[in-house]
C-alpha cells in the first residue's frame, strides 16, 4: 500500500505541474500582484538576470549558477532522502517476515500487519513517504523557472550556446542529455538497495520518458535547469552515497559474517580423537 501511494503522489505531482504550468501567462513586473507572481515568479526572474550580469550577462550561465544555488540549499533534504531510501532497503527482509506472519487478509490481521510495520518504521527512523519529499519540494521551483522565463521578456529572449531559451532546444541535445541524467541518478540510488522495487523501477524509466517528452517541447532553459540539477545529483550520489562502495562494504560485511560463522561451528565441533 505505501507503495501505491507513492507512486500515486508522484503522478498527481507530477499532474499538479502540468495544470499549474499553464496558469498565469501576462509578463512578470514590479506591479505584478499576487504571492506567486510578486513574491516566487518575479524573485525568481530578478535573481537570474542579476546573476547573469554578474557573470558576463549570459541568461544560460545565470541559469546554471542558480539552478546549482538550488541544489546546494535543497542537498540537506536530498541527503536525507537517499539514507531514509538506503534504511528501507536494509528493511525488506524484515518487512517481508512481517506480511508472512500477518498474511491473512482479515481487518485485524491487517490492521496488526499496519501497527507493527509502522512500530519497525519509527524504530530505525525512517518515513516512508520521505522518498517523495524531494520531488514536492523542486516541482514549485521548476513551475517558478518556466514562469520566470516564458513571463519575462529578457528571458524569453535570450540566447545561450546553440538556443534561444524560450523556445525548444532544435536539436534536442539537452532533451536527451536531461533524460540520460535523469535515469543515471535513478540508477544509482537503486544499485545499492537489496531488492529492486517495482514503484521505483516503474519510476526509473518513466521519468526519463517525461523528461524527454518535456524537454523537446518546452523552452529549452528548463532542460537547461534538469542537465545541470540532475547532473549535480549524480555526482552528489557518487560523493555522498556512492553505491559502489556500499555494495563493495555490504559484501565485506557478509563474508565477515559468514567466516565467523564457520569459525564458530568449527570451534564447537567435536575434536577427532589420535589414534
Amino acid at each position: 500500500m505505501n507503495k501505491r501511494k507513492r507512486l500515486l503522489l508522484l503522478l498527481g505531482t507530477v499532474f499538479l505541474a502540468v495544470v499549474l504550468v499553464g496558469c498565469g501567462t501576462s509578463p512578470i513586473t514590479e506591479q505584478s500582484t499576487g504571492i506567486w507572481d510578486k513574491y516566487i515568479v518575479f524573485n525568481f526572474s530578478r535573481i537570474i538576470i542579476w546573476l547573469a550580469d554578474l557573470f558576463g550577462g549570459s541568461f544560460g550561465i545565470g541559469i546554471i549558477i542558480f539552478t546549482l544555488i538550488i541544489r546546494l540549499v535543497l542537498l540537506p533534504v536530498m541527503h536525507h532522502q537517499t539514507k531514509s531510501t538506503q534504511k528501507m532497503s536494509e528493511m525488506q527482509p524484515q518487512l517481508k517476515k512481517l506480511q508472512e506472519k500477518y498474511a491473512t487478509k482479515d481487518p485485524d490481521t491487517q490492521n496488526k500487519l499496519k501497527e507493527e510495520t509502522s512500530k519497525l518504521y519509527a524504530e530505525a527512523g525512517v518515513n516512508p513517504v520521505a522518498g517523495c519529499l524531494p520531488l514536492i519540494i523542486q516541482m514549485p521551483v521548476l513551475i517558478a523557472m518556466y514562469q520566470a522565463i516564458s513571463r519575462t521578456e529578457a528571458l524569453k529572449t535570450g540566447d545561450f550556446l546553440w538556443m534561444n531559451l524560450g523556445a525548444p532546444d532544435p536539436y534536442f541535445i539537452l532533451a536527451v542529455l536531461a533524460a540520460i541524467l535523469t535515469y543515471a541518478t535513478t540508477k544509482l540510488s537503486t544499485m545499492s538497495q537489496l531488492e529492486s522495487n517495482p514503484t521505483t523501477t516503474a519510476m526509473m524509466y518513466m521519468m526519463p520518458a517525461l523528461i524527454l517528452f518535456m524537454g523537446i517541447t518546452l523552452p529549452s532553459a528548463l532542460s537547461l535547469y534538469w542537465v545541470v540539477g540532475n547532473a549535480f545529483s549524480v555526482g552528489q550520489t557518487l560523493l555522498l552515497n556512492n553505491p559502489f562502495k556500499i555494495k563493495k562494504a555490504r559484501e565485506e560485511k557478509n563474508k565477515a559474517e559468514r567466516d565467523r560463522q564457520r569459525a564458530l561451528e568449527k570451534a564447537l565441533k567435536p575434536k577427532k580423537r589420535r589414534k
